[in-house]
Order: structure tokens, then sequence, then C-alpha cells
């Protein structure tokens, strides 16, 4: 029996949630290590505020140039094979964190980390857009980033609590037992010969007919030619197309934010006389689970103008008022503002991302965003570690907010030039 058009794609399918989980499991390990590595570079190796930058900023930059390689080998590669390998080089990577005895080889160590990293979460968000139906992509990415959001919320009290109560190396040995979990979940999945065909294969999954006559038929398909950037981008001459520029700045914007946290919120903790700022990444993290499926159908329903200003602001008041906090209830609600602005704000740049490329390039798609997340983490680690070595952590969280002001101007100022090259080419009758 043929569905009516108006049926909703299926989203839960096997493949969907089996790459959710195992999804979470990655993070989890990242979000467990991550938020006590500068304590603990600190406390084993005497290191300043530019070497934490770097334990984070190289990890981040490695899983940049990982992701690069990994995008063009998703286009015609095995993708079971590929994400084995990723996997096979995190999970080795986690077992030597412990045996790290200087901190060259602690640094060395995170390359391989990165490496293993950008090839895995690459991986899977190439492989969970093409199942994603296109009708559902921005509540799909939502739902999908809930895996992220989880690890977010339990892994750094987790991985606190281990590392104060047991040590580094009961830490390191939690980690390496759930990059363990993430092999037979692996397996489980059904992974697609070509992802040139993944756009076809995900609506034909889904059974929406009307999906598949727009896919399928060329009068179905927006009248406008492309550009000659287009064309290049999609003939593989450039790593990005031009509608892929403007939420890749954006959302390496949101992620030099997070860097400054990731990287020194436990040194600013002890700055600030904040007992327990786990709580932050706990309610952090908790809003950012609750916002992803409602912004995601936001960003389905009404795009991303609707979804980006108000979610921006949210992460400025919530940077703000953390530099202002000396109690638990100021580092709550600093916590909510911005998990829930961050929360808004990742899954809708990730759809608007692949939204804005054809289903052969949206293994490219998924590099580039994860790459703008982790070049904005670098970045933020290295530049907001900077600022604070001279003027202290709390200063340094106020100059982060300033990001997000420039967030708004950059995206305010594109959308009028955009509806100004809108009025221009109606206007123009030879368009």
């Amino acid at each position: 029996m043929t569905p009516s058009p108006s049926t909703k794609p299926r989203l839960w399918t096997r493949g969907f949630i089996l790459l959710t989980l195992s999804n979470m499991l990655l993070y989890l390990n990242l979000q467990m290590i991550t938020p006590v590595l500068p304590s603990y570079v600190t406390e084993a190796f005497g290191a300043n505020e530019f070497a934490v930058s770097l334990v984070i900023s190289l990890f981040a930059l490695t899983a940049i140039v990982a992701r690069l390689f990994t995008g063009r080998l998703l286009k015609a590669g095995p993708r079971l094979a590929i994400l084995l390998v990723g996997l096979a080089l995190y999970v080795l990577a986690t077992t030597s964190f412990y045996a790290a005895g200087t901190f060259l080889l602690f640094l060395a160590i995170r390359l391989v980390y990165g490496v293993g990293f950008g090839v895995a979460s690459t991986t899977y968000g190439t492989m969970v857009s093409d199942i994603i139906p296109m009708k559902r992509i921005g509540e799909g990415m939502g739902y999908f980033g809930l895996s992220s959001g989880f690890s977010m919320a339990l892994a750094p009290l987790i991985g606190l609590w281990l590392y104060d109560a047991y040590g580094f190396g009961t830490l390191i040995l939690a980690a390496t037992v759930l990059g363990v979990l993430i092999v037979p979940l692996v397996f489980g999945i059904r992974t697609k010969r070509s992802p040139s065909h993944a756009g076809s294969e995900a609506i034909a999954a889904s059974g929406d007919t009307a999906a598949q006559t727009e896919a399928s038929s060329p009068s179905r398909r927006p009248a406008a030619a492309p550009s000659q950037a287009e064309e290049a981008a999609r003939s593989g001459k450039l790593p990005i197309s031009r509608d892929m520029l403007m939420p890749f700045l954006l959302s390496m914007m949101l992620s030099f934010t997070y860097g400054g946290l990731i990287s020194f919120l436990v040194l600013y903790g002890k700055e600030a006389n904040l007992t327990n700022v786990g709580w932050f990444f706990l309610f952090n993290a908790a809003a950012v689970v609750l916002v992803r499926p409602f912004a995601g159908r936001m960003f389905d329903k009404r795009g991303h103008r609707a979804v980006l200003p108000p979610a921006a602001v949210l992460v400025m008041i919530g940077l703000i008022s953390l530099s202002y906090t000396h109690g638990l209830t100021g580092l709550i609600v600093s916590a909510l503002c911005y998990g829930t602005g961050y929360g808004m704000l990742q899954p809708s740049l990730q759809a608007w991302m692949v939204k804005s490329v054809r289903p052969e390039r949206r293994g490219s798609a998924n590099a580039a965003f994860y790459n703008s997340i982790d070049l904005g983490i670098a970045l933020g680690s290295l530049l907001l570690g900077g600022l604070a070595a001279g003027n202290g952590y709390a200063w340094m969280y106020r100059m982060s907010a300033l990001t997000m002001l420039l967030f708004l101007l950059i995206y305010g100022v594109t959308l009028l030039l955009e509806a100004r090259f809108r009025g221009e080419a109606l206007s123009d009758p030879s368009s």
C-alpha cells in the first residue's frame, strides 16, 4: 500500500538508533576525559595556561586534518571499515594516556586520539544524515545530537568524580571500556555501498512517495542555476560550497566560546571558589538535551532565522552571568542559559549545512561542520587561554561573550545582503 504524501517519513529506524547509541558512547569517552585534563596536566606535568590550551587545541586541530581526508574517503570508501579504523585509533589512544610519562608523550597521544575521533565522528555524522529523511533532517539531527548532549550531561560529572575519588588510571579504564562497547553496536548497523545514492536510498526507505518524486523529477528541482563556486565544490575542487560558508563560520564562533569552557572551567572554579563546577556541565547539558528536539522542529518549519538570533543571545547571557558567578545558584542559571542557546544553535547549523549540499556531498558537509567545531574549540582554547593568563578567567568569559555579539552582527548583515540581492534579482528583467 502506497502511503499518502502527508504521511511522515520514518525516522526511528534500526540504523538510526544504533548510530545514535554508538555515537553517545564515543562522546561519553571524550567528555569524561576532557574536563579532567586541565587539572591533570597541571598537577602531573606542572603545565601553565598555554600548555593546557595546547592539550585541547592540538587534539582539535588533529581532528580537523583527519576529517579533511575522511570526508573524501567516505565518497567511495567502505564506511564500516573507515569507522572501525577510527575507533581502533581512538580506543588505543585512550588506553595509552595513563602510560604517558612526559608532557610531550602525552601531547603525541592526544594527536592520535584526535585522529581517531575525527574519523569516527565524521563517519557517524555522514551515515546518520544519509538515513534521515530530508523532510525531517532538522528533527533527526536534533535527536541524533541528543547522543552527544546526553554525554555532556553525565560524562563530566562522572569523569571528575572518578578522577577525584580513584585517580586518573581508573578514569582511563572506564573510558576504555566505553570505547570497546561501541564495536558490537557498529556491526549491527547496515551501511550503504555508495554515498552518491544516499539521498534516494533514504527517501526510498522512508516510503515517502512525494519526496521520491521531488528527488527524481528534474521539474521539481530548484530552477536557479548553480554558481561557479557551487559547481567547483560539487566537482571536488573546493572543500566547501559557498552555501556552507555561513553556517561553517557561525558554528566556529559558537565553538570558540565552548573552547573556553571545556579548557578552563575547572580552573575558573578554583579561582572563583566554586566547589563543584561539575554542576555547570550537568545543567548545561540537560538544557541542551531538552531543547534540541524542539529546535530541530522549529528549524524544519521556520528555518534558521527563527532559531539563531534568540539562541545566540542566550549563549551570550550565559557567558556573562558565569563571569560574575560566585555560588551554585548563579552557576546553574548560567549553565541553563548557555545550554539552551547551544542546544538550539548546534543542530540547526548542522542541518543548515547538510541541506545546502547534494546527497553525494554530505560526507564533506559533515566533515566541514565538525571541523568548524574543532577549529573553534582550538582557537578558543589558545586565544582565550592567553587572555586568562593576563587578566583572569572571569574577564576571559566576558570577552568570550563578545564573540556571540559578533555572531549576531555577521548573521544580521548576511540576511540583509541576501534580501537585497533577492530584491535586485526580482527587479532585473533578465533574471
